[in-house]
């Protein structure tokens, strides 16, 4: 049975999704939490029963609704979540999610900092000057537990992080501050999904170093992560205490060599409605600029999702949508709203009925993967491309 359940909270009574498409009126997208949880209990079996899960739930979980994916995941396994800003892990307090979660950016300002603390909220702290704005703040106003900080290194990712070599001192900085305490030292992977191990073992070479200067110094850390995805499923040398998930849990593969380490399935999918049917004669401009122009006489359907809500507009004359398991090609150039498929070989096809631009529909499937293929991108991108006037589906299949 399908449970649906809009993000603002409407749980109309329905069994499938297409009864329910009538509530968002054009486009959706849907999100199979069943699909969700099994993946997530796929990553908590491949690795070892003593490493933590840290669920990454950043930029509104991949654009699958990060208060719903929460939920899901640490009910399947997930003992952590990762954000990228204040904002995000405040969403997840306001909605009753109680996990520890990571704000993996780098907040500066007081205002972060106290929001931080009001809100059990653990930090990522790159620098001195950092860490002592940190406990200045802490200090002033008035908080009385210490907070625990997650020291983040710069063993080759160049983006966030203090440099590796400066571990040791850094760690003794913040031992020394009354108002913090260490939960974490960790570090990110650059080049994880590649063929190549090289740099990705370069970079854990330093990170080893790095804890050695910690132990050497007598400095002991509670947690050590490093993995993200890729590197949880190229090499269990890098599951240290906890792995960091992202992509992996929304059902794709980092890089096509990781397949058949453990089974993904998708978990996202977006579903429109046609709106209008028509005929033209051959010779037919199309849409914009008239990039396709009818070969013959034909019959199309205009669908009711477009470039403003994340389908991407270089995807014009080469996208195709799926209807009862038969490929429908799109034609002529996507605009803002709207586009339009060539359905002169679906007599049966109507206004009202349903297209999948990303999922499956009977045994044919378009995944973000696909997607990414054809623009020269990564399927990230496509996942968190997708507005928010698409309203979120769950589905539980």
């Amino acid at each position: 049975m399908l449970s649906h359940e809009f993000n603002h909270g409407i749980k109309p009574e329905v069994s499938t999704s297409e009864s329910i498409a009538w509530l968002s009126q054009r486009a959706w997208v849907e999100i199979d939490l069943g699909a969700l949880a099994e993946n997530v209990k796929q990553l908590r079996a491949y690795i070892s029963s003593q490493t933590q899960l840290m669920a990454i739930v950043k930029a509104d979980a991949y654009g699958h609704g990060a208060v719903a994916v929460a939920q899901t995941v640490l009910s399947a396994g997930a003992d952590w979540l990762g954000v990228a800003t204040v904002p995000e892990g405040i969403q997840l307090r306001e909605n009753g999610i109680t996990a520890p979660i990571l704000v993996l950016g780098a907040a500066q300002t007081r205002e972060q900092i106290q929001a931080i603390a009001s809100w059990d909220l653990q930090p990522t702290l790159c620098s001195p000057k950092q860490a002592l704005v940190f406990a200045e703040t802490l200090e002033q106003g008035g908080f009385t537990d210490k907070l625990p900080v997650h020291i983040k290194l710069d063993t080759g990712m160049s983006r966030l992080g203090i440099d590796w070599q400066q571990a040791g001192e850094f760690v003794q900085l913040i031992t020394s501050l009354p108002k913090l305490e260490i939960a974490s030292v960790y570090s990110h992977l650059a080049t994880a999904d590649s063929l190549d191990p090289t740099i990705m073992q370069l970079q854990q070479q330093r990170f080893e170093q790095a804890i050695a200067q910690l132990d050497n110094l007598g400095l002991k850390v509670p947690k050590l992560h490093l993995a993200n995805s890729a590197g949880t499923l190229a090499d269990k040398s890098l599951h240290y205490d906890m792995v960091r998930p992202g992509l992996a849990i929304y059902g794709y593969y980092p890089a096509p060599h990781f397949q058949g380490r453990i089974h993904l399935q998708p978990v996202l999918g977006v579903k429109a409605r046609i709106t209008h049917i028509k005929e033209i004669q051959g010779g037919t401009g199309v849409s914009y600029g008239y990039s396709f122009i009818a070969p013959q006489d034909m019959r199309i359907a205009v669908v009711g999702i477009g470039y403003a809500d994340g389908v991407p507009r270089n995807l014009s004359n080469k996208l195709q949508v799926i209807f009862q398991g038969q490929l429908l090609p799109q034609i002529g150039t996507i605009t803002m709203d709207q586009m339009m498929i060539d359905i002169s070989h679906v007599p049966t096809i109507q206004v009202g009925d349903v297209v999948t631009l990303l999922g499956r529909d009977r045994h044919t499937e378009i995944t973000a993967e696909d997607w990414a293929t054809q623009l020269g991108t990564i399927s990230w991108e496509i996942l968190c491309g997708f507005k928010h006037r698409l309203p979120r589906v769950t589905v539980n299949y």
